[in-house]
């Protein structure tokens, strides 16, 4: 049976990724997902009523999400009755205020074209690192759109944008070939335009795709009128946003690192509540894993991956749309029998740090042989020793590292604590996981 010890860093600030002393079987209870519950929170703002999302995440980028529609005059609390639930109360949107981006994309994208509709300027400042992501895209489709916005001509953070009360809308044409968040972040405030709104993508291919399909499928479930059916167009009509009382999903991408878990140990682990249908990227992982070996079992006891005993196969693979998972691929890729090829992730050199750049960095410093591509990452597997794995600030890094910590001795994490950008309660379900002794039948 694997077991731990609870392990939070050491007096070095390094922590000690557990060792798995056998096949893992566990059953891990996922906190909700980051991306629906900031859609969520953003639509509950241009809702006429209050709003209830139920068994939300609660990470520093939702948290973040949650202050920042709070400096723009919404209300959010935990329910009475239930505090882990969400009210959202909104209000007529006020300007005056400084937002907070942190390091989160989906703060820094989402929120200003919601600024925009405030009355009066709201700063928009980040952590360190937030300038270097980029955001030019959608600051100069807010402008196209009549909005003023004061950059200094960076391009990125730190801006203000000088909200009129209103925005016009209408049509705009943008290259969203870095980050889908572009197109969403105008979406979602879309139907508070005057003229509604209708984003046109012109440039290479937009990643995560299925993203933006959750964007319009979470402003069809408030009632807004959205269309989709042209390639690259997408168009939201003026109209009221209703009240949402929702279930959040389980974090399907915070669930890459407990699932490989069980194919890089010859476990199984079960995650409750996986959707049969869903608009998340992370639902990918049932294809991917199966690729890699595992055996897959969806039902409606959740999603169930066992390791077999063919070890773990290396595969060439587009993670185009689910980009996210990229970090544990890695790792799993760097475990495999034969080498493996990762594309179409280019865009994920933006991202909280350039991804690419730090995985064959940190997997070649414990012995791996991985080389960047133009748009990913060539690995061949070798035999890893332990080492430093250098986290970037970046929270999919701590997870690729914990992975790669189960069967690889001595791996010592850098700032474990990034990690609460998505799932602040990371390291404590990664123990549980692995001192749990089986998992219920």
């Amino acid at each position: 049976m694997p077991s731990a010890d609870p392990s939070p860093p050491g007096p070095d600030g390094l922590w000690a990724a557990p060792l798995a002393t056998g096949p893992v079987q566990a059953v891990v209870t996922l906190p909700g997902s980051k991306s629906l519950t900031n859609r969520y929170l953003v639509l509950s703002a241009h809702a006429q009523e209050s709003s209830r999302l139920r068994s939300p995440l609660r990470s520093r980028d939702t948290l973040l999400m949650a202050q920042a529609l709070r400096e723009l005059g919404c209300e959010v609390g935990g329910a009475p009755d239930q505090p882990a639930d969400w009210i959202v109360t909104p209000h007529t949107l006020r300007g005056g205020g400084t937002v907070d981006c942190g390091l989160a994309g989906n703060v820094m994208r989402f929120v200003p074209p919601v600024a925009a509709l405030a009355a009066g300027p709201v700063a928009f400042i980040g952590d360190a690192h937030a300038a270097a992501r980029p955001m030019s895209v959608i600051l100069e489709a807010l402008r196209a759109l009549g909005v003023e916005i004061h950059d200094e001509g960076r391009g990125s953070l730190p801006f203000t944008v000088r909200g009129r009360g209103a925005v016009r809308g209408g049509a705009v044409t943008l290259d969203a070939s870095a980050s889908s968040q572009f197109v969403s972040g105008l979406l979602l405030s879309g139907p508070r335009f005057e003229h509604g709104l209708t984003v046109h993508h012109d440039g290479k291919s937009v990643p995560s795709l299925p993203h933006i399909e959750m964007t319009m499928e979470t402003l069809r479930d408030a009632g807004a009128m959205v269309d989709d059916t042209t390639p690259h167009t997408w168009h939201v009509e003026p109209s009221e946003i209703n009240s949402l009382d929702v279930v959040v999903e389980p974090d399907l991408s915070n669930a890459a690192q407990f699932l490989a878990a069980a194919l890089v140990t010859g476990g199984r682990v079960r995650i409750p509540g996986w959707p049969q249908y869903t608009t998340q990227g992370g639902d990918a992982l049932r294809d991917i894993l199966d690729r890699m070996g595992a055996d897959i079992v969806l039902d409606r006891d959740g999603l169930t991956i066992t390791g077999g005993g063919g070890g773990i196969h290396g595969l060439d693979i587009d993670l185009h749309d689910s980009s996210e998972l990229t970090p544990v691929i890695a790792a799993l890729c760097a475990l495999a029998e034969r080498p493996s090829v990762i594309r179409g992730v280019a865009h994920i050199r933006g991202h909280e740090t350039d991804r690419l750049a730090a995985l064959a960095t940190e997997l070649n410093a414990l012995g791996g042989d991985v080389r960047e591509t133009e748009d990913g990452l060539r690995i061949r597997p070798r035999p890893l020793h332990g080492g430093t794995f250098h986290t970037y600030a970046d929270h999919r890094m701590v997870m690729a590292a914990a992975l790669l910590g189960l069967v690889v001795p001595g791996i010592h994490v850098e700032n474990v604590a990034t990690v609460a950008k998505t799932l602040p309660t990371f390291v404590d379900l990664w123990d549980g996981m692995l001192g749990q002794s089986q998992a219920p039948a």
